[in-house]
């Protein structure tokens, strides 16, 4: 099954050293991404309520990205992934974080919108506007 790739971009308030804290370590992830994160080495336990996910740290480069990818046991799930890029403007010095994701083509808004209420709470963590 084809999912839809997307891209989302959040302007946040915050250094990217600090943003980064929060995109990559499991005690920053569970203040706004899950009610707890755990890891063992590059494999994350996201835990929602009574669910339980688990990711894999792809890749990371310090104040500047994280990628995951689900493990959940599609056959086709080493196409997809998760990233967080935190991007600074080089003239107004803005900070941004955009977010890749994909998602199953009716089911785009509805991720964009869990996406938007994710970093709304990141936003609230991170005291930001």
């Amino acid at each position: 099954m084809t999912k839809t790739k997307y891209e989302i971009e959040f302007v946040v308030q915050a250094s990217p050293q600090l943003l980064y804290q929060y995109m990559h370590t499991p005690s920053g992830l569970s203040e706004w991404f899950a009610d707890n994160v755990n890891s063992r080495s590059e494999k994350f336990s996201f835990i929602w309520d009574d669910s339980e996910e688990e990711a894999l740290l792809l890749r990371k480069k310090t104040n500047e990205f994280v990628r995951f990818r689900w493990l959940n046991g599609e056959d086709d799930q080493d196409e997809y992934y998760f990233e967080m890029r935190i991007v600074v403007d080089e003239i107004t010095k803005d900070v941004s974080v955009v977010v890749t994701d994909f998602a199953e083509e009716d089911e785009v808004e509805e991720a964009k919108m869990l996406w938007d209420s994710q970093m709304s709470d990141l936003k609230q963590v991170l005291g930001s506007s």
